[in-house]
């Protein structure tokens, strides 16, 4: 038989609820209210820390995801700022060896030149091997580059860089490549004169790269730091290409001529761009055969 509360519980709630009004107002409950703060207190304080640290910790997950899409964001635009820092400085260096050639040009006027890239080089960056014998090839020492016959490129022109200074002469040519041996070949041999002196001799080359001024008469005064240049004797190469610099100078008694060691004016390990003096201004020798 299901009972049936009625209307009796409420009024019972209502004046337990009135009852314990009357007794909080009345002060009667306070110890009681005490006890329960004494036994609540730290289960609230407890339950209220770990919110917290929830909180904070989901907090800092957050701050960390952010951070690392942060870090992840500055590390890509770094990167790319130190890829166009390294562009910047190529084009920087191409721009300067440019401007070089543009002098060069506007202050010969009555050359003309082909500009080109270093493709290959010879015994450079590696040593060629020790000397045991008479080598036949002629290209111990040598640059291609990216010109050829087809371009108008030809046996014998001089080859520059950096402005004025001479890198060597064309040795061999295909329709599109070309073999450039360097002065400090070998089997290289320049007619230069001392540019301040204007003391003349043979600027030549040798199996271990160095280079000397040869042919230098013994009572001509040489002096250290003296540039070197092409002196036009044989009407081969322009005048006043730059060869280096005198670095000693040694004579002996025995010998005919004094000799000059010498620095060159290039590196050729670094060079990238050369350009071909394929026409300059040459007397015509051949009228003096004429009768």
């Amino acid at each position: 038989m299901r009972r049936n509360g009625g209307p009796w519980l409420a009024w019972v709630l209502l004046l337990a609820a009135l009852f314990l009004i009357i007794l909080s107002e009345s002060g009667t409950l306070v110890p009681l209210e005490s006890l329960l703060s004494y036994v609540v207190a730290p289960l609230e304080r407890g339950i209220s820390g770990l919110v917290g640290r929830i909180g904070l910790l989901s907090g800092s997950g957050r701050d960390v995801q952010a951070l690392q899409e942060e870090v992840a964001t500055l590390r890509s635009a770094n990167e790319a700022l130190v890829l166009e820092n390294f562009r910047l400085r190529e084009y920087q260096a191409e721009n300067t060896e440019l401007r070089r050639q543009l002098d060069f040009r506007q202050e010969n006027p009555t050359l003309s030149l082909i500009g080109a890239d270093v493709v290959e080089r010879g015994c450079l960056s590696f040593p060629c091997g020790d000397v045991v014998g008479q080598d036949t090839n002629p290209y111990l020492r040598y640059l291609i580059i990216n010109v050829g016959s087809r371009d108008g490129v030809a046996v014998g022109m001089p080859v520059v860089t950096g402005g004025t200074a001479m890198v060597g002469r064309i040795a061999r040519t295909s329709p599109n490549l070309s073999y450039v041996q360097l002065i400090n070949d070998p089997a290289s041999r320049v007619a230069a004169m001392l540019q301040q002196s204007r003391v003349t001799g043979i600027v030549e080359g040798s199996e271990e790269g160095l280079m000397v001024m040869t042919d230098i008469l013994p009572d001509e005064l040489v002096t250290e730091g003296e540039t070197i240049v092409t002196s036009s004797l044989g009407g081969l190469l322009p005048r006043g290409l730059i060869l280096g610099q005198v670095e000693s100078v040694a004579y002996q008694e025995s010998e005919l001529f004094q000799r000059a060691a010498m620095r060159p004016a290039v590196d050729f390990r670094r060079m990238e761009t050369v350009l071909v003096i394929t026409d300059f201004a040459q007397p015509d020798l051949t009228e003096m055969d004429t009768p």
